[in-house]
């Protein structure tokens, strides 16, 4: 069970009944964050709250965005050498969703960050690409590390 933190333009594609606040998450990653980006082809930036990894994925169909992040997920974590068990078990955490209004601004701030920096990379890379491109990026509400390290500490452990 987690819960995703839509934006009002993802809230008004989806069209979702919205509690103020979900559960809390059964995942390790956490809650996840999410916006729609109006590019063609449209396009969902997906931000977990606790180490601000992005997922960019096609918003089409949007009404079905929540059953397909899942595999993008997956796939994005297979890329970063996640074993087989964590994907498995994150993935099966993940069976459940319940979709809310943001809650965090400095996550949401992040994402904006994240929308700009991806506009200036889209035109030369796809979307799996991209995400970890701005994976890259040094956040402030990391302490300046970057999604990437703080996802690599959960897999293999924090560095000695």
């Amino acid at each position: 069970m987690y819960t995703l933190h839509c934006t009002k333009k993802l809230l008004d594609r989806v069209k979702p009944s919205v509690p103020s606040l979900g559960p809390p998450p059964t995942t390790v990653l956490g809650n996840w964050y999410a916006t729609a980006l109006f590019w063609k082809p449209q396009v969902a930036l997906l931000v977990t709250e606790r180490t601000l990894l992005p997922v960019l994925m096609s918003l089409a169909p949007a009404s079905t965005l929540t059953a397909r992040f899942p595999d993008a997920l997956a796939s994005l974590l297979c890329r970063h050498g996640a074993s087989q068990a964590f994907v498995a078990a994150e993935i099966a955490a993940m069976s459940e969703v319940c979709m809310a209004k943001t809650a965090n601004r400095s996550v949401v701030g992040t994402m904006n960050e994240f929308v700009f920096l991806a506009e200036a990379y889209r035109e030369h890379m796809e979307m799996g690409d991209l995400s970890m491109r701005l994976e890259d990026t040094p956040c402030g509400a990391l302490g300046h590390g970057s999604p990437d390290r703080l996802l690599q500490e959960i897999l293999v452990g924090p560095r000695q």
